[in-house]
């Protein structure tokens, strides 16, 4: 079984760069998208069918911001939309979708360029934190995907010193995630196959930033701990552009 996750910053701007070609090619069981910037009436549910994928989506209530989706070959049993808080909801943060023995989340942590947003980020991860820990009870089974806004360790930035003060590096940021992963026995799939530096996902678009491969790394396949031993492979794709951020990835054996 593959799953991707993607942060495609816009799914409109991405089906013109060969969006469907790709996902064509790659041929994952389940994609989680997020930013998809665009209402449920604005995507090419369509052409996800063709290719033999249920779609679901949770958009933003403001128009062509945020918004999540799960798109999966095998139709789930059930799909949750949201969390149930309002202020979370309203932005498509939020989309699980249960399977037979699983479940995958697809998750947009906010983003923070102000105090203001940046109590809005912490408040929403330890709100989702106990989502997670209350979800656990009932489905042990957990692929959490998605973009979060955070890099947890100095290996997974490419200036750690220089932006120790920014957001998405905050020491407050980074303890959230390594308790988010303990408090949950999550493991972090990229890293439980790869201990190498400069493998990143997020590049900006000034300065050429990804030529010279000056990136973050912004988005995690989280996998709980029943799962973990299924895990035969997970791996970042730099190489897709479609977006300033690129999809990684999780194999397992089921």
């Amino acid at each position: 079984m593959k799953i991707i996750s993607y942060n495609v910053n816009g799914i409109r701007a991405a089906f013109t760069k060969d969006f469907l070609g790709w996902l064509n090619v790659a041929n994952p069981d389940v994609i989680c998208i997020q930013e998809s910037k665009a209402g449920n009436d604005q995507i090419d549910i369509d052409s996800f069918e063709k290719l033999g994928y249920h779609s679901y989506w949770h958009s933003a209530v403001k128009k062509g911001y945020s918004g999540v989706g799960i798109a999966s070959k095998v139709k789930p049993n059930h799909v949750e939309y949201g969390c149930g808080i309002e202020s979370y909801d309203n932005e498509g943060r939020i989309i699980r979708a249960d399977f037979d023995g699983f479940s995958v989340i697809s998750v947009y942590v906010p983003s923070a360029s102000n105090i203001e947003r940046l109590d809005f980020k912490m408040q929403f991860c330890f709100d989702f934190l106990a989502y997670i820990k209350k979800l656990r009870k009932t489905i042990p089974n957990l692929i959490i995907s998605g973009d979060f806004n955070i890099c947890h360790e100095a290996i997974d930035i490419h200036n750690p010193i220089g932006l120790a003060n920014t957001s998405g590096f905050l020491p407050m940021e980074r303890e959230w995630m390594t308790n988010f992963m303990n408090e949950n026995s999550l493991t972090d799939s990229f890293r439980y196959f790869n201990d190498q530096p400069d493998q990143y996902s997020w590049w900006s678009y000034r300065a050429g930033s990804r030529a010279r491969n000056k990136g973050w790394r912004l988005d995690y396949n989280f996998v709980s701990e029943p799962l973990k031993e299924k895990m035969t492979r997970a791996v970042i794709l730099p190489e897709v552009k479609h977006s300033d951020h690129c999809p990684v990835l999780v194999e397992f054996e089921i």
